[in-house]
C-alpha cells in the first residue's frame, strides 16, 4: 500500500519534463523494493487543469512529495533519493 505519493507536474513537449520523469523513474527504481512499492507516482498536467497552470506553469516541471514542493525547474537525483529515503524512514 503506497503510502508516500511523488507527483510530478508538467506538459507534453518539455524538454526539462522529460528529464525529470527519466530521473523520478531511476531513483525510484534504484530504491529497495520495500521503499518502491510504498511510492506513487502521479503525473499532472498543467494543459489539463486550470488551477496548476495558474499555479506552476513558470515552475514546470514541479515535483512535489505528499503535497509539498520538493523541486522545480530542475530535479536533482540525488536529492530526490535523499528525500524519499528520509520519507520512508519516518514511516
Amino acid at each position: 500500500m503506497p503510502s508516500t505519493t511523488l507527483t510530478l507536474i508538467g506538459k507534453p513537449d518539455c524538454h526539462l519534463c522529460d528529464v525529470a520523469h527519466e530521473i523520478v523513474d531511476a531513483v525510484v527504481a534504484e530504491m529497495p523494493d520495500a521503499v518502491a512499492d510504498r511510492i506513487e507516482i502521479v503525473e499532472q498536467s498543467i494543459n489539463d487543469d486550470p488551477a496548476l497552470f495558474e499555479k506552476w506553469w513558470e515552475k514546470i516541471p514541479v515535483v512535489l512529495i505528499d503535497g509539498e514542493l520538493h523541486a522545480h525547474w530542475r530535479v536533482s537525483a540525488e536529492r530526490l533519493r535523499e528525500a524519499l529515503q528520509k520519507k520512508a524512514g519516518a514511516q
